[in-house]
């Protein structure tokens, strides 16, 4: 089972600190996420930065929010950084939900998903060297992986969990171990209908924070006040595990579900956490 960190967005510069430190432990992957009308980090300049700092930990968009982006543009920035990265870029997707997101963008929020299943075809074939049209030749570089770096789709719909048949290399899932199995099962089970080889590789998200009471509070304070749009922050920010028992009990509970990675995500600054996790893991 391979454990990754989710980073803090509430202090750019300290995100150097975070990723050195989980480049030498016994971490897999970075995660971090993306909104745009919010005080976060944008993702793939981010985590560009954060991949020239360190030598083999993956950099991961957890999730991008693809179809606000230009879809060319997007698929010249993911190849570049897989490229430059020799490899190490994951671009999880998602189409996001935030009203003032789409509104700064000019996007319809009620076409967004069809949007990022045209934004994958043309993504798709341009990381495979094809021209972009009959008029307009070839947008490089080529990724280092061949036909583009790992796609993983987050969301819990029936759609999206189809898309990571159709376009991906797999799923991420922000769910509970509770609940997370019949989603694994319903994205395995598209996968197969859909003809597959082999089986989509499954990354599972838990929100956490480990160290002393002021640290657990500052998490949950960010936590809370990044999902206070849903009008579910205070159940979210209930569910986040605070204990290393809590934590190994998930990690256990994701791997007897047949999960590939878990990513522990935190929200508090405290880059102590990344050690105390080592320890944990």
């Amino acid at each position: 089972m391979n454990v990754g960190i989710g980073l803090p967005i509430g202090d750019p510069a300290g995100l150097l600190t975070w990723a050195q430190r989980a480049d030498a432990g016994p971490f897999s992957t970075l995660g971090l996420l993306d909104r745009l009308v919010y005080d976060n980090p944008e993702p793939l300049v981010a985590l560009a930065v954060l991949a020239g700092a360190t030598s083999r930990i993956r950099v991961q968009t957890e999730v991008l929010l693809a179809p606000l982006r230009d879809t060319a543009l997007l698929a010249k920035q993911a190849a570049t950084l897989d490229r430059m990265t020799g490899g190490r870029l994951v671009l999880g997707l998602g189409i996001g939900g935030r009203d003032d997101d789409h509104q700064v963008t000019g996007v319809d929020l009620g076409t967004r998903g069809r949007r990022l299943d045209e934004q994958m075809a043309v993504m798709r074939r341009l990381w495979s060297g094809e021209p972009y049209s009959d008029d307009v030749g070839t947008i490089g570089p080529a990724p280092a992986r061949p036909g583009g770096p790992e796609v993983l789709f987050g969301g819990f719909k029936p759609a999206a969990l189809e898309r990571v048949a159709r376009w991906g290399d797999g799923f991420l899932a922000a769910a509970a171990p509770s609940w997370a199995g019949g989603l694994f099962d319903t994205v395995r089970a598209y996968w197969k209908e859909y003809g597959r080889d082999g089986e989509p590789r499954i990354v599972a998200q838990v929100n956490v924070a480990l160290g002393p009471q002021h640290v657990i509070d500052d998490a949950r304070a960010a936590m809370h006040a990044y999902y206070t749009f849903t009008g579910m922050a205070d159940r979210m920010v209930t569910g986040m595990l605070t204990t290393p028992t809590g934590i190994r009990e998930a990690i256990a509970g994701f791997a007897d579900l047949g999960a590939d990675e878990v990513m522990l995500y935190c929200y508090g600054l405290d880059p102590n956490q990344v050690d105390r996790l080592a320890d944990v893991v």
